[in-house]
């Protein structure tokens, strides 16, 4: 699986011969990895999974021990006198939450859950950012959205990451939410994904940007090194939670 992760693609021919197993044994191995939704088997070897398309609430009760501590690690980026855009996703509504009390900044956001959380802050400007929202995801999208976040200079974006893949990049399974991710990312001065296990290696229809467009990951503390190795090749500074 690390292999997987690393290339975007393995051939059971390689694995075959690394392993020193017959071609029917990769073959059967894959299909009951396909099967568990580790992998896509396809014809000759297998690619990456796709990344989690579940609707906001569902997503909400998965991994919620690990998004809590990413929570945690990304909260300690902020600084007093910032401009903070938070994307959408249930990891960003754990950041939100783990905010330190005391904390000045300015917060925009393209989803109503994080805005609420956000309002119960203090010390925060809020801006919610308005255009068409998206039920299943509970993020705006749109021409008015990407209108909004196009003059804004931040000094972090924390990206909602469906997948995220050394050599495929940052994706999504939505094409419409693609223009207003993209806004984001142009205007920021440091763009942290946000992305447990479960999303590092796995990839979604949508490419929103190269992987070199982030400059910090986030993830859980159980990434294996050889996972992670490939983000920090690129210059990512790769922080575990």
């Amino acid at each position: 699986m690390s292999e997987l992760g690393a290339r975007g693609r393995v051939l059971a021919a390689d694995l075959s011969a690394a392993l020193g197993v017959s071609p029917d044994t990769i073959r059967r191995d894959l299909r009951e990895l396909d099967a568990l939704g580790l992998l896509r088997r396809v014809h000759g070897g297998a690619l990456p999974r796709g990344g989690d398309a579940a609707p906001f609430a569902v997503r909400a009760r998965r991994a919620p021990e690990a998004k809590a501590s990413i929570a945690r690690r990304a909260a300690a980026l902020i600084s007093d006198g910032e401009v903070v855009i938070l994307d959408g996703g249930t990891t960003n509504l754990e950041l939100a939450r783990a905010l330190r009390k005391d904390l000045r900044a300015t917060v925009i956001t393209t989803s109503p859950p994080v805005a609420i959380e956000l309002a119960r802050h203090p010390g925060l400007e809020v801006s919610l950012v308005g255009g068409t929202l998206r039920h299943d995801q509970l993020v705006t999208i749109g021409a008015a959205a990407v209108d909004a976040l196009r003059p804004i200079r931040a000094d972090l974006v924390f990206l909602g990451v469906c997948g995220l893949h050394p050599e495929v990049g940052v994706t999504t399974e939505d094409l419409e939410e693609r223009p207003t991710k993209t806004a984001m990312i142009d205007g920021a001065a440091q763009v942290v994904g946000l992305a447990d296990h479960d999303k590092l290696g796995a990839v979604m229809p949508v490419v929103v940007a190269p992987l070199s467009a982030l400059t910090t990951l986030v993830t859980d503390a159980d990434v294996d090194d050889r996972v992670l190795a490939p983000y920090r090749e690129l210059g990512i500074e790769v922080l575990r939670a």
